[in-house]
């Protein structure tokens, strides 16, 4: 289903409706029996609703389809009736299946079509006398041109808008499998020789107590040896520096197509500043790559001896509901707060987002920080 609202599919079709100002005003100022006007009005109003609906289906994903081209049929049988009955002030009509036309019909089909309507408004024009408005059937011929550019360009951004989210899926699924690999290297060998111990001293429990006794010795301090090096693990990939977290941000971005521009240098800072702002890094780039639809984020990070200041700035769809289940900004808010520190998000001053943290240099206290 079409993620986008019904009025931005037919957006394309409603500059066109100027041209029914002309049939409007014919079907009022002419003097025609009752009947007459009442038959082309209802045909004009079908007409209208018909080709709207063509729009919304072919730029909703659907163009090409059995139930487009059947409502195309409509519209190209209505605009050449009314056209040929009424006279040369409907035969602006054309111009409306000329753009459904190249907004639903395949490449092969879309320039004889077009060239047909252009042909049926140019002859309903000159055998009315009317050779002064020839401008209508190049008017079909432009607004083809348009609608096809236009088709391309939707078709080429929803194609890059698949490509950036599956280089973010990417990513996150790479990072996700170098983590595993990492815990595989630490734990295979503690957790076989764990294995193999613990069997030896079942078997030698009855037989030799004293060698089972050493033999789970053993097996306690394999144990112990892997739960050191799993906090090690897990502490290095949690606890990461800011320069580490910059360099994981431009490599996440760049492979996701989002520009990145970040901080020439990262200055030395105390260590609990830097992971708290290695943090926040992490954090922001994730709700780049997940919500934000961003093409460009800038990274600045500032110290004046008393205080580091670091902002993640992008122009994305801007502030949402940060409180929402899942989202990891109150934690992190909360893990920069216990160091006396501040993270404030919102709209940023050009549009977009903007992730603030200001982190105090100095040691704060524990009453302090709270």
């Amino acid at each position: 289903m079409d993620p986008r609202p019904r009025w931005y599919r037919i957006g394309w079709a409603l500059p066109w409706l100027l041209f029914q100002f002309f049939p409007l005003a014919d079907l009022v100022t002419t003097d025609r029996p009752l009947a007459v006007r009442l038959v082309a009005g209802a045909g004009l109003l079908v007409f209208t609703v018909v080709y709207l609906d063509v729009f919304r289906r072919a730029f909703g994903g659907g163009c090409w389809s059995g139930s487009v081209l059947g409502r195309l049929a409509v519209v190209a049988g209505l605009g050449v009736t009314l056209a040929v009955w009424m006279g040369p002030s409907w035969a602006g009509l054309l111009i409306y299946v000329s753009a459904a036309s190249a907004a639903a019909l395949p490449t092969r089909w879309v320039w004889p079509a077009v060239v047909a309507a252009a042909a049926v408004c140019a002859a309903v024009l000159v055998l009315d006398g009317e050779g002064g408005l020839l401008i209508l059937p190049v008017l079909c011929l432009l607004t083809a041109f348009a609608l096809r550019g236009t088709r391309h360009l939707v078709s080429v951004n929803a194609e890059l808008a698949e490509a950036r989210e599956e280089l973010a899926r990417n990513a996150v699924a790479e990072e996700r499998l170098r983590f595993a690999r990492d815990l595989h290297d630490l734990l295979g060998h503690s957790l076989s020789l764990i294995a193999l111990k613990s069997e030896l001293a079942g078997r030698l429990a009855e037989v030799d107590p004293a060698r089972a006794r050493a033999e789970m010795a053993d097996v306690e301090a394999a144990a112990r040896r892997a739960l050191a090096e799993v906090r090690d693990a897990v502490s290095g990939y949690r606890q990461v520096s800011c320069a580490q977290a910059l360099a994981e941000a431009r490599a996440a971005l760049s492979g996701a197509g989002i520009a990145v521009r970040l901080p020439a240098r990262v200055p030395a800072l105390p260590g609990p500043v830097d992971a708290a702002l290695g943090w926040v890094v992490r954090e922001a780039t994730t709700n780049v790559l997940r919500h934000s639809g961003a093409r460009a984020v800038t990274v600045t990070l500032t110290e004046d001896g008393a205080e580091a200041v670091l902002t993640v700035a992008d122009d994305g769809r801007g502030p949402a509901d940060d409180t929402a289940p899942g989202s990891g900004l109150p934690g992190l808010a909360e893990r920069v707060g216990a160091l006396g520190g501040v993270l404030t998000g919102g709209a940023g001053r050009d549009g977009g987002y903007e992730l603030r943290a200001v982190m105090p240099l100095l040691p704060v206290s524990a009453g302090a920080a709270r």
